[in-house]
């Protein structure tokens, strides 16, 4: 009996060493690649599985979207100007067995390349195409970066420029730029108001040449709205125009009592 459970026991030893590395636990965003001898056998799917122990060897690897950080890069653009950009990637793993057998660590790979195609691309552009038009360069940036990913079964589905930034004397220069256009708009704007006046003006000074008693008119409303105002004594001249109507019906009053 003591010889029986001595075996029994050693073989519970042995199972709790073998079973943890026997059985192994893929979640649901994940795919094991094994390796049998060295040699790829298949992927697994999530789930519990089963492989031979110290013999065959399951990594793990995340097919979720991954967002990596470029670290800021100094690119001297195609006119002369020195910049640091940094960008964010969005990756993930279509093809595990690729990324396993194809490169040794493919997040570190994809960096690198994403480092080295931002300064390629961003020294043939310039300063104001990437301040301007930087959905055109990120989706440049996207294709260069996920075609030279792709044997390694990783798919860039996005490269966002984060922030570009400027040098100080750049920087001021923008601002009087800036500042200069505006004080111009707001000239064109002054001179065009200006200029629909005149017009304005015109065309009254025409209706006025042409019906003298619009500006009679005008006058007394002026001498009303005097009237209304207190203040000191003003001193308005009156044209003689006005009074010529008066002075016409009063020299036909008298001519008619004379007949």
């Amino acid at each position: 009996m003591t010889a029986a459970w001595i075996a029994i026991a050693a073989v519970v030893i042995l199972l709790l060493f073998i079973l943890p590395a026997a059985l192994k636990v893929v979640t649901q965003y994940e795919r094991g690649v094994v390796l049998r001898l060295g040699r790829f056998i298949g992927i697994r799917q999530p789930g519990l599985r089963f492989i031979i122990p110290f013999i065959d060897q399951m990594m793990k690897v995340d097919t979720r979207v991954v967002t990596m950080d470029v670290p800021a890069q100094e690119v001297i653009t195609r006119d002369n100007v020195t910049v640091k950009v940094d960008a964010v990637v969005y990756l993930r793993v279509i093809n595990p067995d690729d990324a396993v057998l194809k490169v040794e660590n493919y997040l570190r790979a994809t960096s690198l390349i994403s480092q080295t195609t931002l300064r390629s691309v961003l020294g043939q552009s310039e300063l104001d195409e990437l301040l301007a038009h930087r959905d055109k360069i990120n989706a440049t940036l996207q294709k260069i970066v996920d075609e030279q990913t792709d044997p390694w079964g990783v798919k860039v589905s996005a490269v966002e420029i984060k922030d570009v930034t400027l040098p100080e004397s750049m920087q001021r220069a923008m601002a009087a730029q800036a500042e200069a256009e505006r004080e111009r708009r707001a000239k064109i704007v002054h001179a065009d108001g200006e200029f629909q006046a005149a017009e304005k003006l015109a065309q009254a000074g025409k209706i006025i040449a042409a019906e003298p008693a619009t500006l009679q008119l005008r006058y007394l409303g002026t001498l009303r709205d005097i009237a209304t105002e207190r203040s000191n004594v003003v001193i308005f001249p009156l044209p003689v125009d006005i009074l010529t109507a008066f002075m016409g019906k009063g020299s036909s009053g008298k001519s008619e009592k004379t007949s």
